[in-house]
């Protein structure tokens, strides 16, 4: 390990302290943080899902337009190739 156990632990000390400084800036205390964890979870899944929704549609149309061109391409290279 680099550092040993010694400067691990004074990093995470360093660490934890930077976070709990931005986290107590922001207002939010420990319980709150536990209290809606289930929560942030489940919000994180849902945004993830939205993102997912909104991204397959615009790479089906755009697949539209590039896979019959690389097509194109991968053949005339391909046709180049045996000759």
């Amino acid at each position: 390990m680099r550092g040993g156990i010694g400067g691990i632990l004074i990093r995470l000390l360093i660490l934890s302290f930077v976070v709990g400084f931005i986290l107590n800036v922001l207002d939010l205390d420990p319980g709150s943080l536990l209290r809606n964890i289930g929560g942030t979870v489940e919000s994180i899944f849902m945004t993830v899902v939205d993102a997912v929704r909104w991204a397959v549609p615009h790479i089906l149309i755009g697949a539209i337009v590039v896979v019959p061109i690389w097509l194109v391409f991968y053949l005339l290279r391909y046709a180049r190739g045996r000759h």
